[in-house]
């Protein structure tokens, strides 16, 4: 059964960046070629600085979703605590 992850990205520019992916290490791979989203295109490289695994893509989405409403702080906060 495929594996589905959410995932928090540090710029080259110090922001951060909340995704989605089923392979989390080809994901950031392909930011770093500028291949990702237009977001991290201009701000790489990026660094991946937290993940979560899920078992459907819908819970997956549901907490992207959740964790891109976070504040800076907040994201922090979750990345700290691992």
């Amino acid at each position: 059964m495929d594996k589905h992850y959410v995932y928090i990205v540090k710029c080259k520019d110090d922001s951060l960046y909340t995704g989605y992916a089923k392979n989390v290490e080809q994901r950031v791979a392909k930011h770093n070629k500028g291949l990702g989203a237009k977001y991290t295109k201009v701000r790489r490289p990026v660094v991946l600085v937290y993940q979560e695994v899920y078992e459907t893509k819908s819970e997956a989405l549901k907490r992207e979703y959740q964790i891109k409403q976070y504040s800076r702080n907040k994201k922090l906060a979750l990345i700290k605590e691992g």
